[in-house]
């Protein structure tokens, strides 16, 4: 089925969205940025599930609902992550990776 868009361009896509999350997962320091870089990936990765869908089976749902689930499970760990990063910066006064050595009650 043609669409207009070769998959190349999707694939593309999503290989730069999911190295550039990579990066920014391994080089920053800050924990914001650091769940962005998560999400980014995640995202990539939806962009596979819904390109490679729609090109081989297009008449089927199976990547959608891949995508739902790990939207789903993104804003799961999104609010978790958000609400540890509220309780580390009360303790510590600082988001930064290195500055959170020691995870106590």
């Amino acid at each position: 089925m043609n669409t207009g868009i070769p998959i190349q361009y999707f694939l593309i896509l999503a290989t730069i969205m999911f190295f550039t999350g990579v990066y920014g997962f391994l080089t920053r320091r800050n924990l914001i940025t650091i769940l962005m870089s998560v999400e980014l990936i995640l995202n990539s990765v939806n962009i596979n599930f819904l390109a490679f869908n729609r090109y081989l089976y297009p008449n089927k749902l199976e990547g959608m609902f891949f995508s739902l689930f790990v939207i789903a499970v993104a804003a799961a760990e999104a609010a978790v992550a958000i609400a540890i990063i509220i309780n580390i910066y009360r303790r510590f006064t600082t988001i930064n990776v290195e500055d959170v050595n020691e995870m106590k009650f």
